[in-house]
């Protein structure tokens, strides 16, 4: 097992240096120099005894939450819950928008860890990339190691506290729903294919294709990003490429409602169902059928875990999704 004076060593400081920087001390340490001891931290898997983690969590006062893009209603919905809980619990929650990159997730998590927050939420989906979601997971580590909490939404590799919504189940519930109106061309537009969310809601529509006995040709599957324009683009696409589509899932409700109105434009009438029941889905014309998340409470349980005191093995908190129907879908 890895010291202290292996991780000085390691970095090329001194002792009293490293521990001012894993301790989160006051005194003033140049960002090259934390920076070098950090990674020494992560690479050598450095773990502090645990009085040196009290006195690292003693005065950390803010919480830092990394979401896609916070300006996307789903994000927004989530943001809203984890801060509700910080405020309640005195913490200033900082928000970093990663808008899906990776090396910008890598950047922030550091950042935080350098300003010796209490706790990091990761919101975003996790990557199905190994080697991301492994870089990733390393720095997770290096801030535990210093007393860091870590608290996620959705699937990542991070072995630990998390909030799982349950994705792949609502993206049956979507296509079980469109079966059972009796459509049997449907068309799917799902998120970016390198996120784990996009991949579990669409391992839930090809399960209910096979349930229900369904043709589900990977030529009507799409990948667009989760936004309005995204969704619009591609429907654009389907009604020129697959008029006999009776049936679009979109799988998440800024999509759909970008589906909604390039069928609108192209005067075509195609049920369509979003996810996770986003506020605006009651007030789109038609309203919007859609898989609700309770996305507010997604946030508050996550802030929750990430808050409180650790267990001894990881905390997994499950959510299920629902279907509420609405006027995008019909009687086929």
């Amino acid at each position: 097992m890895a010291t202290l004076a292996d991780v000085a060593r390691h970095a090329g400081v001194s002792t009293a240096t490293a521990s001012r920087i894993i301790n989160g001390s006051s005194k003033p340490v140049a960002d090259a120099l934390r920076a070098r001891v950090l990674a020494a931290v992560a690479e050598l898997k450095y773990v502090p005894n645990a009085h040196a983690q009290m006195l690292a969590r003693s005065h950390r006062s803010a919480v830092g939450v990394i979401v896609h893009d916070v300006s996307d209603p789903y994000f927004a919905e989530i943001t809203r819950g984890l801060q509700r809980v910080a405020e309640a619990d005195g913490r200033l929650a900082i928000i970093c928008n990663s808008y899906r990159q990776p090396d910008r997730e890598l950047e922030y998590i550091d950042l935080l860890h350098a300003h010796q927050v209490a706790a990091i939420v990761i919101a975003g989906s996790g990557y199905l990339d190994a080697a991301t979601a492994a870089r990733l997971d390393d720095r997770l580590q290096a801030f535990e190691a210093t007393g860091g909490r870590i608290a996620v939404i959705g699937r990542h590799e991070h072995t630990g506290d998390a909030v799982m919504p349950d994705n792949e189940e609502g993206g049956f519930i979507a296509a079980a729903h469109l079966f059972d109106l009796g459509h049997e061309d449907i068309a799917v537009i799902a998120g970016p294919a390198a996120l784990t969310t996009t991949a579990d809601r669409l391992a839930g529509v090809r399960r209910a294709a096979k349930v229900y006995r369904r043709s589900l040709p990977k030529g009507r599957i799409f990948h667009a990003d989760f936004t309005r324009d995204g969704g619009y683009a591609v429907t654009d696409l389907i009604q020129v490429k697959f008029p006999e589509v009776t049936a679009i899932a979109a799988l998440n409700d800024s999509m759909a409602v970008g589906a909604l109105a390039s069928l609108r434009d192209g005067r075509r009438r195609v049920a369509v169902i979003g996810f996770d029941d986003m506020p605006i889905a009651r007030d789109v014309t038609p309203s919007l059928t859609s898989v609700r998340l309770p996305l507010t409470e997604l946030g508050e349980r996550a802030m929750r875990l990430a808050l409180g005191e650790a267990g001894a093995e990881p905390r997994v908190e499950h959510v299920a999704a629902e279907l509420v129907r609405r006027e995008s879908t019909w009687d086929r």
